[in-house]
């Protein structure tokens, strides 16, 4: 029997698997609180800190569970992706750490902080044009050369309940929220998150959030289709990729809805984070706050989740030095 597009996704069970799968290796990261940050913008804020997760980013979480699900055949394949930067550092320590090897193709812009640590991890990196098509096309020849397992950067049910561990952490420890804001995309993370709150908080939302200049996530919502991601403009370099079909199918189902933010409102969140909070967090990752600064009114609630992302920051290129 041909499987629904939502039983392919990664469901509740898979998730607490995940939880259970990757707690000897990937960190449970804090939720720090600053009362600073509540007086600004209006709310009682968690933040769920994945900048102090493993490779600096939530992308540990997916990938660690994808890699510990393979067998010791596949482990000896070694495995292969397309990133811009967090899930191939992520898959290449992963796979490390599991005594496998990762081939990462990687856009030629992405940032220097994010390739130094790939190439300091032990994978094998071949570059390409900064364009979805060239990522897929130079994956798919060194898939066909070297007879890797493919692990999807978050189209994979796999890397989508890793994801999903961050949020599963975040409630057990909160308890209550009235929503739960995400950067959103590929969607990994977005879906992870809103399968375990449509479960366990049926009464929260769920927010994604994305830049102006890079909304396909927002416009496939609006459309009903997967509106891919073309010529995305956005200092947010982990948002550029479109929604895969898997992930995609979990967001129309659970998630509340997709908000998007300027540029200028990304710089100015994430330097508040910086100087308010004193923790190091990447424009990726000031986006859902970016969100509470621009759009407060249109989030519900008081209580509000932020996973931050990421902590990978090229220092050379801050955002408020041009």
């Amino acid at each position: 029997m041909v499987k629904t597009m939502a039983e392919l996704c990664a469901q509740l069970d898979d998730i607490r698997i995940a939880a259970e799968r990757i707690s000897k290796c990937a960190n449970k990261t804090p939720i720090l609180r600053c009362s600073a940050l509540d007086q600004i913008l209006g709310a009682e804020i968690y933040f769920k800190c994945e900048n102090f997760q493993k490779v600096g980013a939530f992308k540990f979480r997916g990938a660690c569970n994808a890699i510990m699900g393979l067998s010791e055949g596949e482990l000896k394949r070694g495995v292969a992706t397309h990133s811009s930067g967090n899930h191939a550092a992520a898959l290449a320590l992963a796979a490390k750490l599991a005594g496998s090897t990762a081939h990462i193709v990687m856009p030629n812009n992405s940032p220097g902080v994010k390739k130094a640590a790939v190439q300091n991890y032990g994978a094998t990196i071949t570059f390409c044009e900064p364009t979805l098509e060239a990522r897929e096309s130079t994956l798919a020849g060194v898939l066909e050369e070297e007879g890797r397992v493919m692990i999807h950067p978050y189209n994979d049910p796999r890397i989508i309940a890793g994801q999903g561990t961050a949020a599963l952490e975040l409630i057990e420890k909160v308890k209550e929220v009235d929503v739960v804001m995400v950067p959103i995309g590929g969607g990994g993370l977005l879906s992870g998150t809103s399968i375990i709150v449509s479960e366990s908080l049926p009464s929260a939302e769920v927010i994604g959030v994305e830049p102006d200049g890079a909304d396909d996530a927002f416009r496939s919502l609006e459309t009903g289709k997967i509106q891919p991601s073309i010529n995305p403009q956005t200092i947010a370099d982990g948002l550029l990729t479109s929604l895969g079909d898997l992930t995609f199918a979990v967001i129309q189902n659970r998630c509340s809805s997709i908000v998007t933010v300027s540029e200028e409102a990304i710089v100015e969140a994430m330097r508040m984070v910086w100087e308010r909070m004193k923790i190091v967090i990447e424009p990726s990752a000031a986006v859902p706050v970016a969100a509470l600064l621009e759009k407060r009114s249109e989030i519900p609630g008081n209580r509000v989740g932020i996973i931050i992302s990421g902590g990978n920051v090229d220092l050379e290129r801050l955002p408020w030095l041009k």
